[in-house]
């Protein structure tokens, strides 16, 4: 985004602030029936045997409420910070009713990314293992011909783009006749400007009596009244937003007195840093070549990722972040949502974001379910007023950085 659409944007905002109050004053939390354990819930036992051969030993606090509503077959709205187990959530709920006598899609999500839609299946693979249920993936970059092939030989639960299962539906491809259970993943992007028309168009292929779904770590006001037009009575699991920024994850800023020495300062930065794996995060595909290239110069080894990649290549590139061959991936948003790599201990942000939702979704790439994690803003003098917007929204504290960098983690 230029900065003048920004500084248009954040006007609006300014402009809708008292609009917006009185709409989070109409929207709480109404659910509040939980589980302690898992074996509380009645589940299949297989399924059961899969949640603990995952790892899962008691649900996190979104799994205690979320899980519940969805077994009802109650719409369900859920909020919770990043890295606290909201897939894990929907997974079960899905795996719970499919039927596997029947060879049709009865669950479908989507979600914005491709890496993410690569992501959800292998957690619902995982803790599915020792159910006979089908789950495949659907997302654009890849050969039509192959998902055709795959919808022939039947699946249960689709994880998909929005872009390439639209063309599915489409062309009849994929029917959803069977359909019971549709889930909404970063449900906040998903239903915003980006993606809006393409949600509206797959509600226009679901069954009437669909159950919904929406996931994600922010629910701006605005979002959730858009859900109004298609959700019946769901059961609401929010957060307010002061409650979102994660403990795990310490803030900080260093300021920088012209965006030119922003490069130089990363370097420095880097070479006295103990990193184990970290993301810096770049608003536009042309910065992220930049940093990457400017790093490469110097010798050190980082990988880059965005969206206009090919897809093989994105693939590559995140199998070698999650197995750990490389240590710093250098990204544009695609990867601020969602994506779980555990050993991520650091962000970056060599460019403040555009949103205050967005500034949330990255840092939480670091401290996943309880580790701790570090997030670095580099801050030039017209973003202060911004930083000071975000730390007053999410009622945190973003301190300048230590002269001792051993500090950051102690």
């Amino acid at each position: 985004m230029e900065p003048l659409k920004k500084e248009e944007e954040e006007q609006k905002g300014k402009e809708g602030k008292e609009e917006k109050k009185e709409i989070v004053m109409e929207i709480e939390s109404n659910w509040t029936q939980q589980i302690e354990k898992f074996d509380e819930l009645d589940l299949k036992k297989e399924l059961l045997r899969g949640i603990y051969g995952y790892g899962f030993e008691k649900p996190s606090p979104i799994q205690q409420k979320a899980i519940l509503p969805l077994l009802k077959g109650k719409d369900t709205i859920a909020q919770a910070q990043s890295g606290t187990g909201k897939t894990g959530a929907f997974a079960i709920g899905i795996l719970q009713m499919i039927d596997p006598e029947i060879d049709k899609c009865q669950s479908l999500i989507v979600c914005p990314t491709r890496e993410l839609a690569e992501q959800i299946t292998n957690v619902i693979e995982n803790l599915g293992y020792f159910l006979k249920i089908k789950i495949r993936s659907f997302v654009g970059g890849t050969q039509v011909r192959h998902d055709v092939q795959t919808l022939k030989e039947g699946v249960q639960v689709v994880v998909a783009t929005p872009g390439r299962i639209t063309d599915l539906m489409k062309k009849e491809f994929l029917k959803l006749d069977a359909l019971k259970l549709f889930i909404l993943d970063e449900a906040d992007e998903m239903l915003s400007r980006g993606f809006k028309s393409q949600i509206q168009e797959i509600f226009k292929f679901l069954p009437g009596d669909v159950q919904v779904g929406l996931f994600s770590a922010t629910m701006p006001p605005e979002i959730l009244e858009i859900t109004k037009q298609f959700l019946r009575d769901p059961a609401k699991i929010l957060v307010k937003k002061e409650e979102l920024t994660l403990e795990g994850i310490r803030q900080y800023y260093i300021p920088i007195p012209e965006e030119k020495y922003k490069i130089d300062i990363l370097i420095e930065l880097y070479k006295n840093l103990e990193i184990t794996q970290a993301i810096f995060y770049c608003n536009s595909r042309k910065r992220v070549e930049f940093v990457t290239a400017e790093m490469k110069k110097r010798d050190f080894t980082v990988a880059s990722i965005h969206g206009e990649m090919k897809q093989e290549e994105r693939n590559l590139i995140m199998k070698s972040f999650r197995t750990g061959q490389s240590r710093v991936l250098i990204s544009t948003d695609l990867l601020a949502r969602g994506i779980d790599v555990q050993q991520v201990g650091i962000v970056i942000n060599f460019e403040l974001p555009f949103s205050k939702e967005s500034y949330l979704h990255r840092i939480g790439r670091s401290g996943r379910f309880g580790r701790k994690g570090v997030a670095i803003n580099f801050v030039v003098p017209k973003e202060f007023s911004f930083l000071k917007e975000i730390q007053e929204f999410y009622a945190t504290s973003i301190n300048e950085i230590p002269q001792d960098l051993s500090q950051l983690f102690v």
